[in-house]
């Protein structure tokens, strides 16, 4: 009845739980929780209408918390509670008034409930005798079976083994005549709908994802074409589909959960960051979490302060997540099968301004795969390296072009910074000694911090020049077009940069 010291009756004016049911159109069932046999009954009339009516059937078991949210103290010492309702309800122990019951009905005697007690108390003894030991007059958990502090970090996320037997490709290993255009949005369907043929586990999960010929960006066409039965829609309740995505994941499907604008994932915060990002590590490693989020980001579109976010930045601080981030249709397949076969989470960001774009891809090919952790030099220089993903791609190009810098610009591709291509950003700024982070979302949820203080620590002695970060103002992007192109990152910051990267020593 207790949330740590707050009874259910200051928390809610229904305090009938199992009201909740057929407030959302299914059975509920409230039973006596400190009685066996009510407890029996309950739980077998939820199995019948579950196989007769379908379900689900939510069965509220009226118990109590005897002693206080953790510790051995029961709750009338700290106050929120009496002594008299503490034993009112401990009269009702189901432990007690069980072997009254067996006792009077003739099932039990007082030997046999004894004999009962003493196997019980074997086992709970022996378990603690294998687990604790007395050190004075404390008991403490032996040393040796404590975990090395040194593996702290170990079993965040797996090692990548599971891709180990995977074709792995770049566009620069295809002919041209074996490649044909196609859009970003096109391959990112008949990827999806190809790996969902291969792997029946695949599911989709997300808002609209079953209407609008494909979601709200075409994204699920191929699936619903040919497995709309494994296409889900959700609710508007990012967090709650999120959890049901966890739950399938460690049950072993493997869910594709949409989320349809970059500051959606603020309201499933509590299911990506505390739940999907920490339950490996949570239990060294025993369970694996197949979930791809995708996750659409629009800053340039106007749409507003609560639809424009990128949060690859706020992924980032989750070191369980692993983040992409496509920039050609070729490298959204490549990068979305190796999702699909990895065993720890990957958010792949889809940015909208890429969606009309088109690129060469294999003619029939869907299978192929891009390592995660590996970048690509798309173009080589030797004054500057800028460093820069998905949509800031082109604008690197546009402006290097136009402004003649030999800039060297890598597209990282994978984003998460522990699993960046270090190599690769290394080599090239030992070679050029000086770099720019070129981002375009705002300047809080960037990335451009935690590269800067990496690249700082792992670099220092070749940097000729400081670190810059292109990037967007402090306020989120806004409707207004002219404050929204403001509130981004773009060609004329980078512009900027580049100046002053070759102005000092140039």
């Amino acid at each position: 009845l207790y949330a740590v010291s707050t009874h259910i009756n200051e928390q809610t004016r229904e305090t009938r739980l199992a009201s909740r049911g057929p407030m959302l159109g299914f059975r509920g069932i409230e039973c006596d929780g400190m009685d066996v046999v009510a407890v029996h009954h309950a739980m077998r009339e939820a199995r019948r209408a579950i196989e007769e009516d379908g379900g689900p059937v939510l069965v509220e078991a009226l118990c109590y918390r005897f002693l206080h949210q953790s510790g051995a103290r029961p709750g009338s010492e700290f106050g929120y509670r009496t002594r008299a309702e503490e034993d009112a309800w401990k009269a009702r122990d189901p432990l007690v008034t069980m072997a009254t019951r067996l006792k009077t009905m003739g099932i039990l005697n007082a030997s046999d409930l004894g004999t009962l007690d003493q196997r019980v108390m074997e086992v709970v003894n022996t378990a603690a005798d294998s687990l604790t030991e007395m050190s004075g007059n404390a008991l403490g958990i032996p040393d040796h079976l404590w975990p090395d502090p040194g593996g702290v970090d170990n079993q965040i996320r797996g090692d990548l083994s599971e891709l180990k037997g995977e074709r792995f490709l770049e566009i620069e290993d295809m002919p041209p005549a074996d490649t044909r255009p196609v859009k970003f949005m096109v391959a990112a369907s008949e990827v999806i709908a190809r790996a969902m043929e291969k792997d029946s586990r695949i599911i989709i999960m997300g808002e609209d994802v079953h209407r609008l010929r494909g979601g709200v960006s075409g994204a699920t066409k191929g699936a619903l074409e040919r497995w709309p039965e494994r296409v889900l829609a959700m609710p508007i309740a990012e967090n709650g589909f999120v959890g049901v995505a966890l739950g399938a994941a460690l049950c072993g499907l493997r869910p594709i959960v949409e989320i349809m604008f970059g500051d959606f994932c603020l309201v499933a915060a509590d299911q990506l960051f505390n739940a999907v990002s920490k339950v490996r590590h949570m239990f060294g490693g025993g369970f694996a979490v197949p979930i791809v989020v995708r996750v659409r980001v629009s800053p340039h579109t106007g749409y507003g302060s609560q639809h424009s976010g990128d949060p690859s930045g706020l992924f980032a601080l989750f070191p369980g997540w692993r983040i992409v981030a496509p920039t050609t249709p070729f490298d959204y397949i490549g990068l979305m099968n190796s999702a699909l076969k990895c065993d720890d989470p990957v958010v792949v960001i889809e940015h909208v301004e890429l969606f009309p774009s088109e690129g060469p891809v294999p003619a029939d090919d869907r299978d192929y795969c891009v390592r995660l952790g590996k970048a690509k030099t798309v173009r080589p220089g030797s004054a500057c390296t800028l460093l820069t993903s998905a949509s800031m791609v082109a604008v690197a190009k546009q402006v290097v072009e136009e402004t003649g810098v030999d800039a060297e610009i890598i597209d990282l591709r994978s984003l998460d910074p522990t699993g960046l291509d270090w190599p690769m950003v290394e080599a090239s700024i030992r070679k050029t000694n000086r770099v720019a982070v070129v981002e375009q979302v705002q300047r809080g949820l960037s990335l451009g911090g935690r590269l800067t203080q990496e690249i700082q620590d792992r670099v220092f002695d070749y940097l000729d020049h400081e670190i810059l970060h292109v990037t967007g103002s402090l306020s989120a992007p806004v409707v207004s077009a002219p404050l929204n192109r403001a509130a981004l990152g773009g060609a004329d910051k980078l512009k900027a940069a580049l100046q002053s990267l070759i102005a000092v020593g140039g």
